[in-house]
């Protein structure tokens, strides 16, 4: 009897400490206790509203940096350092890398096929070669698309609906940025539909941007349609100080631009975008994989209008596009 109760005690002992091991196990599956190590790759500056888009989607995910979350920053000037910066984030072993441009992914593709890359907000994901489709990505990269070829013949409708007599165009891009290409196509289609003609104006840095200011004043267009991305977001204020100084309308792809003194913006919310991103980086560190997460699309367009700037140069906004706009500077 005694051997029987010794017996039946072992077990229970066994079974006692076989609890807590399970427990423990399930514990350390949901939160893994080490710290995630998150590398961004940007070109432009630290002081980016898009990358706090992002710091904030963390946050309102349990993320905190310095406690559990660790981010390596690498920031550029000059585009043809992001393969070199993102080899450093490989060699870091980050967990997860965010990316801010076509460019930059391109370059974390090429630095690692295994680690994961979500991108911020990229324009034609597909038609560069960075996913096999939208809804099926492949490969070890997903994240936010943009849509922004298709969004350049809404834009300059409303540039056209605001601006009458528009004729000519100049179309100001950054041409070192091959996901810009389908967007310049785009906006060169729909302008010849509409009898607009279109002055191609890219440029790769900050000396080709002034040559491209100097033939634009002296050959001035009815108007300016400047693309996004971080070349000309670094050079957001010259781009709309420019444009107020030679009275020429602007049509943007994004609302800072507008308060920055731009006549106008179209497009989705970039900054909500990044935040979005967040929520992929998340469900990657918890074990899903890049190719089972489709690129996540915008479902709501803003338009924004600056009525200052309007006055400023003698237009006047039509009430059919004023009632179509979320938010109007006075």
């Amino acid at each position: 009897m005694k051997r029987k109760n010794l017996r039946i005690k072992a077990i229970v002992l066994m079974i006692l400490g076989l609890f807590p091991l399970a427990f423990t196990h399930s514990a350390e599956a949901q939160h893994p206790g080490k710290i995630s190590k998150i590398g961004i790759l940007r070109s432009g500056s630290p002081g980016d509203a898009n990358i706090e888009g992002f710091r904030q989607g963390l946050r309102e995910l349990g993320y905190i940096e310095g406690q559990n979350v660790v981010m390596e920053y690498r920031w550029v000037d000059r585009d043809d350092r992001l393969l070199e910066l993102a080899r450093e984030l490989v060699q870091q072993k980050v967990d997860v890398i965010l990316t801010g441009s076509t460019p930059a992914t391109i370059a974390a593709k090429e630095a690692t096929k295994t680690i994961p890359i979500v991108f911020g907000a990229l324009s034609d994901p597909v038609g560069v070669g960075l996913v096999a489709s939208l809804a099926r990505p492949g490969g070890n990269i997903t994240g936010m698309s943009l849509l922004a070829p298709e969004l350049w013949p809404k834009r300059l409708e409303l540039l056209k609906e605001t601006v009458p007599k528009l004729s000519r165009v100049a179309m100001l891009w950054n041409r070192s940025n091959p996901g810009m290409a389908a967007r310049a196509k785009e906006t060169q289609d729909a302008a010849h539909h509409m009898g607009v003609a279109v002055q191609d104006r890219g440029a790769k840095d900050s000396q080709e941007l002034e040559n491209i200011f100097n033939v634009i004043t002296k050959d001035p267009p009815d108007g300016l349609l400047t693309m996004l991305d971080p070349f000309t977001t670094l050079h957001l204020k010259h781009i709309v100080d420019f444009t107020a100084n030679h009275h020429l309308p602007g049509m943007y792809e994004e609302r800072r631009f507008v308060q920055a003194g731009g006549l106008m913006s179209y497009g989705p919310n970039v900054v909500n975008l990044y935040r979005r991103a967040a929520t992929y980086v998340d469900k990657i560190l918890k074990g899903s994989k890049p190719a089972d997460l489709p690129v996540e699309q915008p479902m709501k367009f803003e338009l924004f209008i600056n009525l200052h700037t309007a006055k400023a140069l003698g237009l006047a906004i039509p009430d059919s596009v004023l009632f179509r706009a979320d938010d109007v500077i006075k």
